[in-house]
């Protein structure tokens, strides 16, 4: 269930979008360090859910300000430049506006699987491309994070190291590597591979593919 009505969507992607282009290009904060004080500041999260404060009710680079402020009680005196509209920043703040609503997922849950900086680097070729497109590559990115996350995860729980897992289940160290790096579809693996990595880690198929 998505958190507001479309009817706000395009104001939402407009201000995100701003908002990280005043951050990078204005006050010249790193983009995936600035993203994260948006997360810690609690404003992505009241964003997420639709609060018209901030939806509608802030423009982009008040919403920049009110960030830094919540954190450092200190209101930057930069003017924004308002030049956006083609800037990488500002794509990627519009896109992950549409995403975040897309997908009913929080800014927090996108993030750490795929980070702001990521994003920007996807502006070619998406930017050229129905935003729809760009919504199925970052579920894409999304799906192989977490599969590396369970795999690495289980893994650490059970005490070893990737050769330690590859002698004891005969999978190579090589595959290992690309599993957990989501440079191969664990979902797509062999049903005798998946069950020597569960049996060595002592847990159901299901819990290395979910």
């Amino acid at each position: 269930m998505r958190a507001y009505n479309e009817l706000y969507l395009n104001n939402a992607q407009r201000n995100l979008g701003f908002m990280l282009h005043y951050a990078v290009h204005d006050l010249k904060y790193d983009p995936d360090v600035f993203f994260d004080m948006f997360i810690k500041s609690g404003i992505a999260h009241a964003y997420g859910l639709g609060e018209p404060k901030y939806v509608v009710g802030m423009s982009g680079a008040e919403l920049a300000l009110e960030t830094i402020y919540k954190l450092t009680n200190n209101f930057p005196d930069i003017e924004p430049a308002y030049s956006p509209n083609k800037t990488r920043e500002y794509w990627a703040g519009w896109a992950l506006a549409y995403y975040e609503w897309y997908s009913a997922k929080s800014f927090k849950s996108i993030i750490s699987k795929v980070p702001v900086s990521d994003i920007i680097s996807m502006y070619i070729p998406y930017h050229e491309m129905d935003v729809r497109q760009l919504c199925d590559e970052m579920d894409s990115l999304m799906t192989s994070k977490e599969d590396k996350q369970a795999l690495a995860r289980l893994r650490s729980y059970a005490g070893l190291s990737q050769k330690m897992l590859a002698e004891k289940s005969d999978v190579s160290v090589r595959m290992i590597e690309q599993y957990e790096q989501g440079k191969k579809d664990i979902k797509k693996a062999s049903a005798e591979t998946l069950y020597r990595l569960s049996k060595v880690l002592h847990c159901t198929i299901e819990d290395i593919i979910m």
